[in-house]
This record gives C-alpha cells, structure tokens and sequence, in this order.
C-alpha cells in the first residue's frame, strides 16, 4: 500500500471521527465546513427512509432541529473500510450512537447501531463527505436509570 493511499485512509477516518465528536459538541456549523455544497445526507431507521436532505443549509438547519431535541449525544465510530480513487473515495463506517433526550420530565436514551455509506472528495488537498447514507439498524430506547 503506497504512502499516499495510509495518508488519504489516515484522513477519511480523521474526517468522519471529527464530524462525530463535532455533532457530540453540537456544533453544527463546523460539520458544515466538512460536507461539500452539494452533500445528501439520506438517514434510513430499518428500512424506512426517514430524511432526504441536500445541501448544507438544508443539512444545517435539518441537524439543528435533532440536535435542539438532545440533551446529549455520544458517538463512538468503529471499524471503517475505504477504497481511494484519486480525488474520490468511498467508504462505510460502524458507529454507536446514543443520543439523551426527556420525555415526560424523564431522560430517555435511544441507543442506535449505524453504518454510514459515504462518498468522499478531496479538494485543495482536504477531504471532504460528499454523501451520507445513514443505516440505523438497530434501535434501543429506553428510561435512563438514576
């Protein structure tokens, strides 16, 4: 494996480690500068397309209003296997997900197995998510013990 391709495997999983821990922060402004202008962003729970977004001021506010539903959030990514092409890449990355909300004046906790299905692209020399095909395949909600 050449030099380049451990460098450009080193910064897609850099790339969607940061996206992670950026949600996390709720800082969704800053994920925006990672995505390109054009990005889609599908999100499937089971087999159910849920969103169909395009666009990071549609990808924004869209984050936004989950994000303003969650107390807190915690992103764990896992393994993630890539295949670099030049300047595209794809790639598919596991990810735990827990994401705290209230309900009924109670903390509630869903607790998500995901595989994201990206396309990357590198241009001036960062890489960037160009599509996001989200798969929770496993959900888990439940009260949150005290």
């Amino acid at each position: 494996m050449s030099q380049e391709i451990l460098e450009a495997k080193s910064a897609l999983k850099a790339l969607v480690d940061t996206f992670s821990n950026l949600a996390d922060e709720k800082r969704i402004p800053d994920q925006m500068l990672l995505l390109t202008p054009e990005t889609n962003v599908q999100v499937y729970m089971g087999d159910e397309l849920m969103f169909d977004i395009s666009g990071t001021q549609q990808i924004e506010e869209t984050f936004t209003a989950f994000a303003a539903n969650m107390k807190r959030s915690f992103h764990m990514n896992g393994q993630q296997v890539v295949e670099i092409d030049g300047d595209s890449a794809t790639g598919i990355t596991y990810c735990q997900v827990k994401h705290v909300s209230e309900e009924d004046g109670r903390e509630v906790v869903t607790d998500s197995s995901v595989r994201y299905h990206d396309e990357y692209i590198r241009q001036d020399g960062r890489w960037h998510i160009n599509t996001r095909i989200a798969r929770f395949t496993v959900n888990d909600k439940r009260t949150l013990q005290s």
